[in-house]
C-alpha cells in the first residue's frame, strides 16, 4: 500500500484540493484479488500453434503514466498521510491528473499501436505478449519452448516447497489423495497453530496453477482453512509426498494442435459430507492442449445425480462461450465446432430434448443456456466412457491406475519423460 501511494505521488497522479461546489467525488478503495490464469494458458496454446515468440514484461504503475483529460475528484485513499509540514485544505479531495486503476477510461489510455502483430495479456501492470516480431527479448524463465511446442513447469518451485517443508527426503506416493479418505470439518483434532497449514495451502494453490493433478485435493483442503485439523495437515503433507514423486510434472502445448475447443465435464454427486453438495469439474482444450480447468463445489444441493451433472454442463458451457469470445477478439478462427464430452446419457438427453419435464424445473435456467447453444450449433454433445472422462481427476480421488492413465491423455507428463496420447472421442 505504501509503495503504491509513493508511486502515485512521484508520478503526480493527483493534487490535493478543496472540493469545488457542485462537483461529485469518486470513491476509492484498495482491492486485493486473484489473477486468473486462463488467458495465459490460452495464449500459450495459440503461441505454440502459430509459432509466435513470447515476451514477458512488467511495467511499473502502467496506468499512472497516462494523462487524464476529464475533471475528476476522488476521495483521499485509505492510508494517505500528508507530507511533513503539509496542511490539508478544507474538505480535501484528490484532483486526478493521471489515469488511475478502476476508472472506465484507464484501459483505453493504455492502448498501443504498431505495424507488427502483438497479442498482449494485461492485468493492471503485469503483461505477457505474444507476437511475430523477432526484435524483442524472448520469455525464457516462464516456460520451455521448442519446435515441438511449449512446456509449462514449476519444478524449481516444487523443489523449494519440498525443501522448505522438510520433505525433500520424504517417501513418495503415487496419488495426491488417498481414495478411501473422506475429509470433513469434524475430521481429526484442531491444530493449535493453523498458520503453517494456511501457508502450505497457499503455496499449493499457486503450484496448482500448472498442476491440474493436485487441483481437486487442494480445493478440498482449502475448505478447512479456518479450522484445520491434524487430519487435514496429514492430507496436505501427502500432496507434498506425491509432488516428491515427480516435481517436474508439466503442461505441454503442442505446435501441431488443432484450432478448436473441446471440453470434458463431470460431477461427483452429493460428495461433501458437511453440506451434501456435489462437486463440479471441467477441463477445456484448445485442440489437444489443456488451457483451463476447474474443481468447484456447487452452490446448491442437487436432488439427483443427473441434475448435478447438468449443472456441471452449464458451467462448462459458459466457460466455452467465454473462451470462444476471447478467440474471436484475438481474430482467431476456430476450425471446427466445439465438442463437449459427457459420461451421463441422462444429461445429454435433457440437453437435446426441447420438452421440459417436472423433474427438470429445478434446472430450468441451465436448460435454456445449454439448449440455446445446442440449437445454435455452438457445440456438439458427445458421450464418453467413464474411464476416458478427463474431468474425473477434478471431482474425486482416484486409484493410481486410472489416475495416471488420465494424466497421459491430458498431455500432463514429466519434463524428463514426456508421453502423450490423443483425446478420445468415444
Amino acid at each position: 500500500m505504501s509503495e503504491e501511494l509513493e508511486a502515485m505521488e512521484v508520478n503526480r497522479t493527483w493534487t490535493i484540493e478543496s472540493l469545488p461546489p457542485g462537483k461529485n467525488v469518486v470513491g476509492c478503495k484498495w482491492v486485493y484479488t486473484i489473477k486468473y490464469k486462463q488467458c495465459v494458458k490460452l495464449l500459450l496454446g495459440l503461441a505454440a500453434i502459430k509459432g509466435w515468440s513470447l515476451t514477458q514484461m512488467d511495467v511499473s504503475n502502467a496506468f499512472l503514466h497516462s494523462d487524464l483529460d476529464e475533471e475528476i475528484y476522488m476521495s483521499l485513499p485509505q492510508g494517505y498521510t500528508p507530507a511533513p509540514g503539509e496542511v490539508l485544505p478544507p474538505n480535501p479531495v484528490c484532483r486526478l491528473h493521471k489515469s488511475l486503476y478502476g476508472l472506465k477510461q484507464a484501459s483505453f489510455k493504455a492502448v498501443q499501436s504498431g505495424n507488427k502483430f502483438t497479442a498482449i495479456l494485461v492485468y493492471v501492470d503485469d503483461m505477457i505478449a505474444s507476437n511475430n516480431d523477432d526484435d524483442v527479448d524472448l520469455l525464457k524463465t516462464f516456460l520451455q519452448s521448442t519446435s515441438a511446442g511449449i512446456s509449462v513447469c514449476q519444478r524449481n518451485y516444487a523443489l523449494n516447497l519440498l525443501s522448505d517443508t522438510g520433505l525433500m527426503a520424504g517417501k513418495p506416493c503415487s496419488v495426491p489423495m488417498d481414495p478411501v479418505v473422506k475429509l470433513s470439518k469434524e475430521s481429526g483434532v484442531p491444530l493449535d497453530d493453523p498458520t503453517p497449514y494456511r501457508a502450505l495451502n497457499g503455496r499449493l494453490l499457486y503450484l496448482a496453477i500448472t498442476r491440474p493433478d493436485i487441483t481437486f485435493v487442494v480445493h478440498c483442503l482449502s475448505q478447512f482453512i479456518h479450522t484445520p485439523t491434524d487430519v487435514h495437515l496429514t492430507a496436505a503433507r501427502r500432496i507434498l509426498r506425491y509432488i516428491k514423486n515427480d516435481p517436474g510434472q508439466r503442461l505441454f502445448y503442442s505446435a501441431k494442435s488443432a484450432l478448436c475447443l473441446n471440453a470434458f465435464f463431470d460431477s461427483d454427486y452429493s460428495t461433501c459430507p458437511d453440506t451434501r453438495r456435489s462437486i463440479t469439474g471441467y477441463c477445456v482444450y484448445l485442440g489437444s492442449s489443456l488451457i483451463t480447468w476447474k474443481s468447484k463445489k456447487q452452490d446448491i444441493v442437487s436432488r439427483n445425480s443427473t441434475k448435478a451433472e447438468y449443472r456441471s454442463m452449464a458451467h462448462t458451457t459458459c466457460e466455452l462461450l467465454w473462451l470462444h469470445q476471447l478467440l474471436t477478439d484475438l481474430k482467431i478462427t476456430v476450425t471446427a465446432k466445439a465438442e463437449l464430452f459427457c459420461d451421463s446419457k441422462s444429461a445429454i438427453y435433457i440437453a437435446t430434448n426441447p420438452v421440459f419435464h417436472e423433474r427438470t424445473k429445478h434446472i430450468e435456467v441451465d436448460c435454456h443456456i445449454i439448449r440455446d447453444q445446442v440449437k445454435n450449433g455452438f457445440f456438439t454433445l458427445m458421450h464418453v466412457g467413464t474411464t476416458n472422462q478427463h474431468a474425473n481427476i477434478l471431482t474425486k480421488p482416484l486409484q493410481p491406475g486410472p489416475f495416471h492413465s488420465l494424466l497421459v491423455c491430458m498431455s500432463i507428463s514429466s519434463l524428463f519423460s514426456p508421453s502423450r496420447c490423443p483425446i478420445p472421442h468415444a
